[in-house]
């Protein structure tokens, strides 16, 4: 039996960049008056889906003047929805600096084939906000999620710019302070900060995105789930509550529950707290241990959700090979499930440090990597 192992396991191991935790003391208990085998447009579907978006509204600061809607599939439906029926009126500039933003890039450039100017960053860093032509229509990742950095703040972005800014915000929003006077398309996924269930994401739009729906036509076909307007107007339903596909009222019922929570202890500025308390714990960690260190290269940019670590020690011959088995013993003991790095992104460990998880938990998890390093390392050296 190995001594060194660390008394304790986290009380919730689940440490997944997404799905998330759910929110602390979730039970499924809570979800019993959900409004299963009704109609989502009848009343009782309605009601619960205009809570959720007024509740979205009200715990994240979103101006009164601004679209909040529910859209399918996740993130990348609201994301998709955004760039097919906005783009094209303007030259667009792509930003990618992890794998979802490289994945807009793609859309833009290969499929609706538009002259975008396209500016990268490597993993662990952003590109330089005072280098991007505003007046162009710009499409980003506020926090890359298979990173661990993030936009630090608005004051990059304009408040005179021409062009649109569309931001997917899916490990932001309910854990960074978005600036919503530079945004102008927000997107994000229930899956993420709260601990949501998959398949629903949230379509947030700027008076200056509905001025562009109106007044622009894309030059593409649009299939019925990426509509957003009738007649050149838009369609207003869909932002309170009219969904454009049937969703999941027990999905709804458990956003619900999470805007519950958030707002019981106290709204956006405590899920700030929390995140930042949680992240600091592995920011620590890595100061004090230097066979470890952050992704981010710039302390200003490191995410506060999903914080991407890697390893440094001179000892290691095989990084992927090791980072997969540091992740696998730490599952098979049942102390972190799910923390090997994002499959596009550099050899190490993702860490998910937003609102739903406890700061005890991060703290117990430090030991077990410690304990998880030594053991993969000590195994690599007895069959070198």
């Amino acid at each position: 039996m190995d001594t060194r192992k660390p008394a304790s396991r986290p009380a919730n191991p689940r440490f997944s960049s997404g799905p998330c935790a759910k929110p602390p003391h979730f039970s499924l208990d809570k979800l019993s008056d959900a409004a299963l085998g009704r109609s989502h447009r009848a009343a009782v579907g309605k009601a619960k889906l205009k809570a959720a978006i007024d509740g979205t509204r009200e715990i994240l600061g979103i101006p009164d003047d601004y679209r909040v809607g529910i859209v399918p599939a996740s993130d990348t439906g609201a994301m998709e929805m955004a760039m097919w029926s906005l783009l094209g009126e303007r030259k667009a500039t792509m930003l990618a600096w992890e794998s979802f933003g490289a994945g807009w890039v793609t859309d833009v450039v290969k499929q609706l084939k538009l002259d975008a100017e396209v500016k990268t960053a490597d993993y662990g860093e952003i590109v330089d906000l005072a280098t991007v032509d505003f007046d162009t229509d710009v499409v980003f990742t506020w926090n890359g999620t298979t990173s661990g950095v993030r936009v630090p703040n608005g004051d990059g972005i304009p408040a005179d710019r021409a062009g649109l800014t569309i931001c997917d915000a899916t490990s932001a929003a309910f854990a960074q302070d978005l600036p919503w006077e530079k945004l102008d398309v927000v997107t994000f996924s229930w899956q993420k900060v709260l601990g949501g269930e998959a398949a629903h994401g949230m379509l947030i739009l700027s008076p200056r995105a509905v001025e562009r729906l109106e007044s622009y036509t894309p030059a593409w076909p649009l299939p019925k789930i990426f509509r957003l307007t009738k007649g050149g107007k838009l369609i207003e339903g869909v932002f309170v509550g009219e969904t454009i596909n049937t969703p999941s009222m027990l999905a709804v019922e458990d956003y619900l529950q999470s805007l519950d929570w958030a707002k019981s202890i106290g709204g956006l500025p405590k899920l700030i707290e929390r995140a930042d308390t949680n992240a600091k714990v592995l920011w620590d960690f890595c100061d004090r241990n230097d066979w470890l260190s952050n992704l981010a290269v710039d302390p200003a940019t490191r995410s506060n959700t999903s914080v991407c670590l890697k390893f440094t020690d001179d000892r290691i011959k095989d990084g992927a090979a090791f980072a997969k088995a540091v992740a696998k013993k730490l599952d098979d003991y049942n102390a972190a499930y799910d923390i090997g790095a994002y499959r596009d992104a550099p050899p190490g460990l993702r860490i998910w440090c937003g609102g739903t998880i406890e700061s005890a938990d991060i703290e117990k998890l430090t030991l077990w990597l410690k304990w998880a390093f030594e053991q993969v390392l000590e195994d690599q050296t007895a069959s070198a």
